[in-house]
């Protein structure tokens, strides 16, 4: 928003700003914030920062967790969730020192020295991404968690286990189970909503490319937005689940990004598009060769599906991902590559066929992932891929341009699968990360720490004794 200070405090002074809000990413991908008098802003904060704990952010042990941010002008934004006129932007984490020296943990920072990276290879100048933001809207949701219950509630106006409810006026109109997709008013109760939020992000810079009713009855709903930068569009997943979060909770909903928060319903997916430029000019579109792609794009796609099941454990890093990464349904767990096919984890889209769209879209990440490590981690397999000239079709990855679900049983077998759970992501990651070490652009602790704390999350969850287990179980 801004490029220097002055704009920055020519902009307070006009539209009457009373704070500045500092917005930092935690490792797992969860803002943190601090708040400060727009007063106490001064130049010196850019050059030395405000300091944190970065301990209680999970970066750092105790007895060396001192660190500082430096916010970063350019993102800056009109922050609407707060009474007091309050300006937010995104900083960037460093160690404490005369001068302060970038943190090799910081995911942003980690992002960005994967497009350096990508840039000393040659092959690229930029990364260009299109994620989908698939989310549920709910009118209720409670969970608990007790040595002696354990449930969760859900409930939404569209749902059709609401068809019968007495308790009030009822006017019909629910959603059947996996028929919510693109539905009008009266079924799609939540268009205003939908619209408000991309009105508001639209104002804060974030091309809409689109909304609409996702194929969950009871309330999904999907955002797309046009392509952009990686590390922008990175800073912009982080505004988007933001705004919908806080739009939602002014308007007495509820906004989840789970990628399955209700059995039996389609899950929500965050589709990622990509492709590299190079001096301006796309280098993955080849009008002869398959789909219009290139080599280069095909090496891409084969760095990709090669280290899929490693790049599982940073794009789906929660143990909800894997009962949305299940077969039969429309989520993709067959590693393999193919055009206009949905059951894939990678998909060429059909209708992109302009040199400067051309494109392929990985299927299978999920919105619980920090969005600075999964966008860097696909660049680095990508850029792998095209290094060392992995050749998809003589991976074996396909094209297999049918549907998967519907292939012979033999030939299933010919197919690779993603992880079936966060732990075999993750023993993944551990087997295979040199890529991801490349031009030291991913710490190798920061991959460690990141095993260490999802492998506990794992562990915890499956020490919980399961409802479904007391069906299966209890009178054994």
């Amino acid at each position: 928003m801004f490029k220097n200070y002055e704009e920055m405090r020519k902009f307070c002074e006009e539209n009457d700003v009373k704070m500045i809000d500092f917005k930092m990413i935690d490792p797992v991908g969860r803002w943190r914030h601090l708040t400060i008098p727009v007063e106490r802003f001064t130049p010196r904060v850019l050059e030395e920062g405000i300091a944190f704990d970065g301990s209680s952010y999970g970066y750092l042990p105790l007895e060396k967790s001192d660190m500082i941010f430096i916010p970063d002008l350019s993102t800056a934004f009109m922050d609407p969730f707060w009474e007091l006129p309050t300006l937010s932007m995104i900083g960037d984490i460093y160690y404490c020192g005369e001068p302060p020296r970038p943190f090799e943990q910081d995911p942003r920072g980690i992002a960005r020295k994967a497009l350096e990276y990508m840039k000393q290879t040659g092959i690229a100048d930029q990364m260009i991404i299109g994620p989908e933001f698939e989310f549920y809207i709910f009118d209720h949701v409670s969970y608990e968690n007790l040595p002696q219950r354990a449930f969760f509630e859900i409930d939404s106006e569209e749902a059709f286990w609401n068809s019968g409810d007495n308790s009030g006026v009822n006017l019909g109109y629910k959603n059947p189970p996996k028929g919510g997709y693109h539905m009008p008013a009266p079924w799609d109760a939540v268009q205003d909503l939908r619209s408000e939020m991309c009105l508001l992000l639209e104002e804060r810079g974030v091309p809409i490319k689109y909304h609409h009713h996702e194929v969950g009855g009871p309330g999904q709903v999907e955002i797309e937005i046009e392509l952009g930068p990686m590390l922008e569009w990175a800073d912009k997943t982080m505004l988007i689940k933001y705004f919908a979060k806080n739009v939602a909770i002014q308007r007495g909903r509820t906004v989840t990004f789970m990628p399955k928060p209700i059995y039996g319903e389609a899950g929500n997916g965050m589709h990622i598009h990509m492709l590299l430029m190079k001096n301006g000019q796309p280098i993955f579109y080849d009008p002869n060769g398959y789909s219009g792609l290139s080599q280069t794009a095909l090496y891409a796609i084969g760095g990709v599906l090669k280290h899929a099941p490693a790049l599982a454990a940073l794009t789906n890093p929660s143990t909800n991902s894997y009962k949305r990464l299940v077969p039969g349904y429309e989520a993709p767990v067959s590693i393999c590559f193919a055009t206009a096919n949905r059951s894939a984890v990678i998909r060429i889209p059909a209708y992109a066929n302009r040199p400067e769209q051309k494109r392929f879209e990985f299927r299978c990440p999920d919105a619980t992932c920090n969005p600075y490590l999964a966008y860097a981690a696909l660049l680095m397999a990508a850029l792998d891929g095209i290094e060392n000239k992995i050749d998809p079709v003589a991976e074996g990855f396909g094209p297999y341009d049918v549907n998967l679900y519907n292939l012979p049983e033999e030939e299933k077998k010919k197919i690779k699968a993603l992880p079936t759970s966060l732990e075999g992501a993750l023993k993944a990651l551990e087997e295979d990360h040199d890529f991801l070490l490349k031009g030291d652009v991913f710490p190798k602790r920061l991959i460690e720490t990141w095993i260490s704390i999802k492998m506990k999350e794992a562990a915890l969850v499956s020490q919980f004794p399961h409802p479904q287990e007391f069906f299966l179980y209890y009178d054994l």
